[in-house]
């Protein structure tokens, strides 16, 4: 059976582009070889090259384990460190659900 294709929007497409530049110029500007970062990780040259393309296949914990080995894995705790729509929302005092409702109550609700 095939795997089903994520979809992409084109604005997340140019984030994961623009990624995998900033993670190749990284490399380039520390002057390591695709090899050796891909052995440091503990990944294939493939799935660096992958990574650099900002590919959206390539699992989280590959990035991240590139971005520690060029010393830049404290970046990572920059991602949703400021959460603006968030804090407007906790401000507003919106209610939000713990969780989401189950679908066998809703489809009780709808047979009533």
């Amino acid at each position: 059976m095939a795997r089903e294709k994520n979809v992409l929007m084109p604005s997340l497409r140019r984030v994961l582009n623009e990624l995998g530049e900033n993670i190749r110029l990284a490399r380039l500007r520390r002057k390591f070889s695709s090899a050796i970062v891909a052995q440091r990780a503990g990944i294939s040259r493939n799935t660096l090259r992958a990574i650099e393309q900002g590919k959206p296949s390539v699992t989280f914990g590959a990035y991240a384990t590139v971005l520690f080995c060029l010393g830049l894995e404290k970046d990572l705790k920059l991602v949703a460190k400021d959460d603006e729509l968030g804090r407007k929302l906790q401000d507003a005092g919106l209610s939000i659900k713990a969780r989401a409702p189950r679908i066998n109550r809703l489809l009780k609700k709808q047979e009533v």
